[in-house]
């Protein structure tokens, strides 16, 4: 799982290690891991959890953790895709890539190759991953050139692009679905609607928004982190695959053109696929 020292990450890898799963988390900050460890073992001292580190940011880390990981276990059975930012102005890696575009989908998509055989040979398996209805603001998509618009925008641009990233995550989802069909690897994706915990990292303001709209009772993170748990172990899940589900009650949900277009999900994925082939994928 990636994105667990933080928001309903966090509170979604506490309820799993409570269940009694092996947790192997991916995470940038060893100080935070550490602590979160920590403050699991408090409340669940035979909780078994593993971390792994990346920055999302340099895309040769995440292969890295990803060989380290497939090297070390000889199964998983869930693959939880949950870091993600939203980035008030635009910020280019080392790698040469739009941040948000980095953390939020080529990172993930990155991983999820780099563990898909691994994935299929521990069948029954699962990929959740975490995407949102902001993809709606997304105003479309052009592979080949959203993949590396390094355009500056501000806080107020923002939201199409966060929604872009969001709106490729969810088409990540559906054709790796399609192309995992019959191996017994299921993929879906969810919202996990608004959650206040972690909200606007970036935000000078975010710490006492954050505690107003606890006080008023608006965001609740868990009911995020719950949506992420059923996908990964419901057994109303067990064999779901190709979903998009709200976390309303877990209602499907419509996706937003050109997520539903087939032909545009593979022109994305072989994009995606050009622009990491340093990393030596066959996905």
């Amino acid at each position: 799982m990636t994105g667990a020292t933080n928001g309903i990450g966090r509170i979604a890898a506490i309820k799993l290690a409570g269940m009694g799963n092996h947790l192997i988390l991916i995470a940038r900050n060893q100080a935070k891991a550490e602590a979160m460890r920590l403050d699991i073992l408090q409340t669940i001292p035979d909780a078994r959890i593993d971390f792994f580190y990346a920055d999302f940011t340099r895309l040769s880390t995440v292969a890295e953790a990803a060989r380290a990981i497939g090297a070390k276990y000889e199964r998983i059975d869930v693959l939880i895709n949950n870091a993600g930012i939203h980035a008030f102005k635009q910020r280019v890696t080392s790698d040469g890539f739009p941040e948000m575009v980095s953390v939020n989908y080529i990172a993930p998509w990155l991983l999820t190759a780099k563990l898909s055989d691994r994935l299929v040979a521990s069948a029954p398996s699962r990929i959740v991953t975490v995407a949102s209805e902001a993809s709606r603001r997304s105003k479309g998509l052009t592979p080949d050139a959203d993949l590396h618009d390094i355009t500056p925008f501000t806080r107020l641009g923002s939201s199409a692009i966060y929604g872009r990233t969001k709106l490729m995550d969810v088409m990540f989802s559906m054709e790796l679905a399609r192309r995992l069909a019959s191996t017994g690897v299921t993929a879906n994706c969810l919202d996990p609607g608004f959650n206040v915990t972690g909200l606007g990292r970036e935000l000078s303001f975010a710490a006492p928004l954050e505690r107003f709209l606890n006080f008023l009772r608006v965001g609740d993170p868990n009911r995020g982190a719950g949506i992420i748990i059923a996908l990964a172990m419901a057994r109303i899940f067990a064999e779901v695959t190709g979903g998009y589900f709200s976390v309303k009650n877990a209602a499907p949900l419509i996706l937003k053109a050109p997520g539903g277009d087939v032909d545009a999900r593979r022109r994305l994925w072989d994009s995606t696929a050009r622009a990491v082939e340093a990393f030596d994928v066959s996905f």
